[in-house]
């Protein structure tokens, strides 16, 4: 028995004594040796605190930041990203902090975030995702080396020019419906104050439904709303992401969430499975993202087998990712173009002229979108001031060396749009103004490699930019013909980050008849 009492007892001793020197390398022991590595090629960066880094004081200056609004101005990189123009300030462009036990390189400059982005695929990954973010931004987004190259060659014809032009009547539909709502408001006095923020997330959320599952309409705009809802809990849970499992707690959040994960796939299930079963039976195929998916799909299996093509769970992550990336991008390019056109009267008006001159009243079509010159620069110059998504990340799966800095395998790069978008060195000293003329000669000739990135770049330039691009130009055109817009006294400028960078108390503007 005494025998037996000192074994549990060394045994006890061996595993606590585990578990201490794994605690020891994971929380100081390697964050350490990075930082050692680091500096010792010259970068400069915070020190590395115990446990978590520098996640407390980012998540403090961003509450801080967004407390209240700020001026009406586009310098708005001290509100969306305060932290990390902190750091640069102290530390230079290309410089390391710390989220949890592993630094994070920023990348401020175009050539070595434009290498990062298409370069050595191999070597610069995305991060593994947490359980939260898994159920939000899953498929093609999240996938790495062959399942991504497989799914985005099987996506890849749903977004094709002629595909997309075949999706244009269904943009229209929900053009004119939002046209309509908007005029019967006016129609009880000369003008109509409105929220566009939720204006546009209902009509894109009525586009991506419409466009992805065609005739099931309705269960399309059961998910939008189970889909926005996810988006609020899961940023809510990334607050406490850094709390060591956190995300696995029983929690009245966490439980929703999985919850809601469970209905969307169940709805989603349960309509590939009807449209298989009518494939199968010999229906035509639907011009639906769904449709050219599961067509494609078909395709790769009876051509290279079913190791070729995907399972019904890579569907329906894929369908859920068309409604995130689909309806949050688009939402937060027309929230933002009205808010600057109100902001810029002029290029308001310039805009305008350009529209009446080519379509009249009429609606546009295909061909007619293509020849937008004006609205196309505005586009662009809101995409560069206010990117839908600020920031990318990528980490070193080896060690790799980018410039004269060798890194070693296990560190994060930030790639920071929002100040690429803003660097004095390509854009010029106004590059916080307002200025679509920039891009009169083109994207090209406006900027370098790595200098506009409102839909990222490389291999993985975002799948549906085309599609997102002629939704927003044919949605503005429509509402240029019907109505003039100003920022009415309610509005507070405060753009701030959820899954894209939104006006953190909406975007009210007074809307009158042309």
């Amino acid at each position: 028995m005494e025998i037996s009492l000192q074994y549990i007892g060394f045994a006890f001793l061996v595993v606590s004594l585990s578990w201490f020197i794994a605690l020891l390398q994971k929380f100081w022991l390697r964050p350490k040796r990075f930082e050692h590595a680091l500096r010792a090629q010259g970068l400069t960066g915070t020190p590395y605190k115990f446990p978590f880094g520098d996640v407390l004081q980012f998540i403090e200056l961003r509450k801080m930041a967004y407390a209240k609004p700020m001026p009406l101005s586009h310098d708005i990189i001290p509100r969306v990203a305060p932290y990390f123009q902190q750091v640069m300030n102290q530390h230079g462009k290309k410089a390391f902090a710390w989220f949890e036990q592993e630094p994070t390189v920023i990348l401020n400059d175009p050539e070595s975030v434009w290498h990062v982005l298409t370069k050595q695929q191999n070597i610069f990954v995305k991060p593994e995702q947490d359980t939260s973010e898994k159920l939000l931004l899953p498929g093609l987004f999240a996938h790495q080396g062959e399942k991504w190259k497989k799914h985005r060659r099987i996506i890849n014809p749903a977004f094709h020019l002629e595909k997309l032009k075949l999706m244009l009547p269904a943009f229209s539909t929900c053009c004119e419906e939002l046209i309509c709502k908007w005029n019967k408001l006016i129609d009880l006095k000369e003008f109509s104050e409105l929220d566009v923020l939720p204006e546009f997330k209902a009509f894109t959320g009525d586009v991506i439904s419409r466009t992805a599952f065609g005739s099931s309409f309705e269960e399309g705009r059961r998910i939008f709303e189970l889909q926005e809802e996810l988006v609020m809990l899961v940023v809510e849970a990334s607050i406490n992401s850094y709390i060591p499992f956190y995300k696995h707690l029983p929690t009245k959040k966490n439980k929703r969430m999985k919850d809601i994960n469970r209905e969307v796939e169940k709805i989603l299930r349960d309509m590939i499975e009807q449209r298989e079963k009518a494939m199968v039976n010999g229906q035509a195929t639907s011009n639906d993202l769904l449709g050219i998916l599961l067509e494609t799909n078909i395709r790769e299996s009876q051509e290279g087998g079913i190791k070729n093509a995907m399972t019904t769970e890579d569907v329906i992550d894929e369908c859920k990712l068309f409604y995130i990336a689909g309806h949050e991008t688009t939402t937060a390019s027309l929230t933002w173009a009205l808010v600057l056109l109100s902001m810029h009267p002029e290029w308001q008006e310039r805009a305008r002229e350009e529209v009446f001159n080519l379509f009249g009243g009429s609606k546009p079509d295909y061909d007619g979108l293509s020849q937008l010159k004006i609205v196309t620069m505005i586009m662009h110059e809101v995409m560069r001031l206010y990117p839908p998504v600020n920031f990318m990340e990528r980490r070193a799966a080896a060690e790799v060396k980018l410039g004269e800095v060798t890194y070693p395998s296990g560190v994060h790069f930030l790639l920071p749009y929002i100040f690429l978008h803003r660097n004095p060195e390509t854009w010029g000293p106004n590059a916080n103004e307002f200025n679509p003329e920039r891009f009169a000669q083109g994207v090209a000739k406006a900027s370098v490699h790595g200098a506009f990135l409102p839909f990222s770049g490389g291999p993985r330039v975002c799948i549906g930019q085309n599609f997102s691009m002629l939704e927003a130009k044919l949605c503005l055109v429509r509402i240029l013909q019907h109505f003039r817009f100003e920022l009415s006294p309610a509005y507070a400028h405060a753009p701030y980050n959820l899954v894209t960078m939104q006006p953190q108390y909406g975007a009210q503007i007074i809307i009158r008849r042309c």
